[in-house]
C-alpha cells in the first residue's frame, strides 16, 4: 500500500510513506465529508489518532467546539492521554491540531479524567468495505481502545471511523483477531462507506497478549493488570 500510494503520487508530507499512517491527497476533503455524518455532529468528545492525514479532522473538531483526546505515543505515561479543549487553547486551534502542538498545548490526563468518548477516529494503512483495518502494525491503536473500554469510556456502540484515500480501500481479506478494532465508517474524499458492523469490538484488554516488559512501559495498563502468578524457581543442581 505504501508503495502504491507513492507510485500513484497521492502521498504527501511526511515522506517516505513507509512505516507511517500515510498522509494522502484529499485528506481535507475526507475530513469535510466526515463532518457531515450525523454521528460526527452529535459527538462532543472525540478520540483521534495523532497522524498527519487526520490533522484536518482534529482541526475541524476543535473549530466546532468539540474536545479532542489523543493518546501519548506508545502509552508511555501514567497520564497517557492529551485533552485538547477549545476553550483552553486561546485560539491556537491550528497549532493544537498538529502532533507537535498537541504535545505542547494539550493537557495530560489519565483515563479516569477523560469522560465518555462519543466517537473514535483511527488512522489506517489499508481497510476493507466490511470494516477490517490494518494500521502500522504496532497495535497501539487497538490497545488505546481496549484501555478506554476497560475504563468505561467507550462501548460496543461507540462509532469508530477512519479517513483514507480511495486506493486504501481494498477488496483483499484483512485478517481480524480478537484484539483488532473494526471500523463502522470508512470515509474517503469521494464517499462514505457504512460497514454494517460486521465485526465485534474488543471487550477489553487481552492481558495474555501483553508481556511484563510491555506492561512496564505502559504504566496506565500496568495499574489495571491482574496479578500474575509467580513462576516457581527451579531448584539449583548441586555440583
Amino acid at each position: 500500500m505504501w508503495a502504491l500510494l507513492t507510485e500513484r503520487r497521492v502521498g504527501r508530507f511526511p515522506m517516505p510513506l513507509h512505516d507511517r499512517i500515510p498522509n494522502f491527497a484529499g485528506a481535507e476533503a475526507a475530513a469535510r465529508r466526515l463532518a457531515e455524518l450525523p454521528e460526527w455532529r452529535a459527538a462532543r468528545r472525540i478520540k483521534c489518532n495523532p497522524d498527519a492525514p487526520q490533522r484536518a479532522v482534529r482541526l475541524t473538531a476543535l473549530k466546532e467546539g468539540k474536545t479532542v483526546v489523543m493518546a501519548v505515543p506508545r502509552l508511555r505515561a501514567e497520564r497517557c492521554f492529551l485533552r485538547l479543549d477549545p476553550d483552553d487553547l486561546q485560539g491556537k486551534l491550528a497549532a493544537a491540531a498538529t502532533i507537535k502542538g498537541a504535545s505542547t498545548l494539550g493537557t495530560p490526563v489519565s483515563p479516569a479524567q477523560i469522560g465518555r468518548i462519543d466517537l473514535i477516529v483511527a488512522g489506517s494503512v489499508a481497510v476493507t468495505p466490511k470494516g477490517a483495518r490494518l494500521g502500522k502494525g504496532g497495535g497501539y491503536s487497538d490497545l488505546e481502545f481496549a484501555l478506554a473500554r476497560a475504563a468505561g469510556l467507550v462501548g460496543e456502540e461507540t462509532p469508530v471511523v477512519t479517513t483514507v484515500h480511495e486506493l486504501q480501500v481494498v477488496d483483499d481479506r484483512i485478517p481480524m483477531t480478537a484484539h483488532d478494532v473494526p471500523l463502522d465508517f470508512v470515509v474517503t474524499p469521494e464517499r462514505v462507506i457504512r460497514t454494517g458492523r460486521r465485526f465485534a469490538k474488543p471487550a477489553g484488554i487481552i492481558w495474555d497478549e501483553l508481556s511484563e516488559a510491555q506492561l512496564a512501559d505502559m504504566p496506565a495498563l500496568a495499574r489495571l493488570a491482574p496479578k500474575r502468578p509467580k513462576r516457581a524457581r527451579k531448584p539449583r543442581r548441586r555440583a
